[in-house]
């Protein structure tokens, strides 16, 4: 998602440490002292990166600030392993990066083209086809493409969203076949379906597609298209983010977390705080607990620049 989705803007508020920088205060959801922050996650497009998907020196600094005073920063993006070249160098530490809405935990240590699963959460293939088989039913004209560990194949229709070519072209049932016509392929784990409608309305076919999926499979969306994100039942940003939480001994109260689309909406709720971005979708903003200023305002960085600050100030004050 682009800064220019629509939604209502933040006031513009400057802040002392970043003078003319517009920003928004914290909206809590509940008041009392909250725990020090021990993980940041946030998501990528829309949110850390600026719209020319780069990532700002600002935001470089904050990253690396944060993960100097012990704060872990966790990338958690929609976007396949091999599209995390953009912020590989900024994993510091444990390296680790959630992918594809939480099948998959990458680690991003050794750069382009050396990353590693760690984690997956497949999709498994008779549910994808039941998937395939509803979503056709509900709502004709559906493209499909199937993201595998191993990279992208879709039908002849979907389009070239993001000038990638597939690994193969075939119908979705040929492509989740038990023989997909590659050995090699069949050994890889399915991560989502791609589903997308060349007419509907992004919101209208994601309600259609929940409405025909029901709780036999994740149904969210990261595009301004018509473009669907389908995985497995219960997988979600959120879900996985849990799991490497637990895995710190890390608890929701301790995580701050940024999003701008629905598809995170479930790890802001999860997050003890949680900020929408100013061009977030509008139900982001209402289910987050705070919001700041748009994605290529560096949105990201004020929030922990201004964590970091009140850690120094009650640090002085002890």
């Amino acid at each position: 998602m682009t800064s220019a989705t629509p939604g209502p803007q933040p006031p513009a508020v400057p802040t002392p440490d970043a003078p003319g920088t517009p920003d928004t205060p914290a909206v809590s959801a509940s008041s009392g002292p909250r725990p020090r922050p021990r993980l940041i996650a946030t998501d990528l497009d829309g949110t850390l990166l600026r719209d020319d998907k780069s990532v700002s020196d600002r935001t470089i600094a904050a990253l690396a600030a944060a993960e100097e005073a012990g704060i872990e920063v966790f990338f958690v993006t929609g976007r396949p392993a091999r599209w995390m070249d953009v912020v590989s160098a900024h994993v510091h530490g444990h390296g680790l990066a959630i992918c594809g809405n939480g099948a998959a935990v990458v680690d991003l240590h050794g750069g382009p083209g050396a990353h590693r699963f760690v984690k997956v959460r497949a999709l498994e293939r008779a549910c994808a086809l039941d998937v395939v088989r509803r979503l056709r039913a509900a709502s004709p004209g559906t493209a499909f493409a199937i993201e595998r560990t191993g990279g992208l194949h879709h039908e002849e229709a979907y389009p070239p969203l993001h000038m990638e070519p597939g690994e193969s072209v075939a119908p979705a049932e040929k492509l989740l076949a038990e023989d997909p016509g590659d050995p090699a392929v069949a050994e890889q784990p399915i991560l989502k379906i791609l589903a997308f409608h060349p007419e509907l309305q992004p919101d209208d076919f994601l309600v259609t597609a929940r409405a025909a999926i029901g709780e036999r499979a994740t149904v969210t969306r990261s595009s301004p298209s018509a473009l669907l994100e389908i995985s497995g039942p219960t997988v979600s940003k959120a879900s996985t983010l849990e799991l490497c939480c637990a895995e710190r001994g890390i608890t929701p109260a301790e995580v701050v977390a940024f999003g701008d689309m629905p598809n995170d909406i479930e790890m802001l709720t999860w997050a003890g705080t949680s900020y929408a971005m100013g061009n977030a979708h509008p139900d982001v903003i209402a289910a987050a607990s705070g919001r700041t200023v748009a994605n290529n305002d560096d949105g990201v960085a004020v929030v922990i620049e201004r964590i970091l600050a009140e850690r120094l100030e009650q640090r002085d004050r002890s």
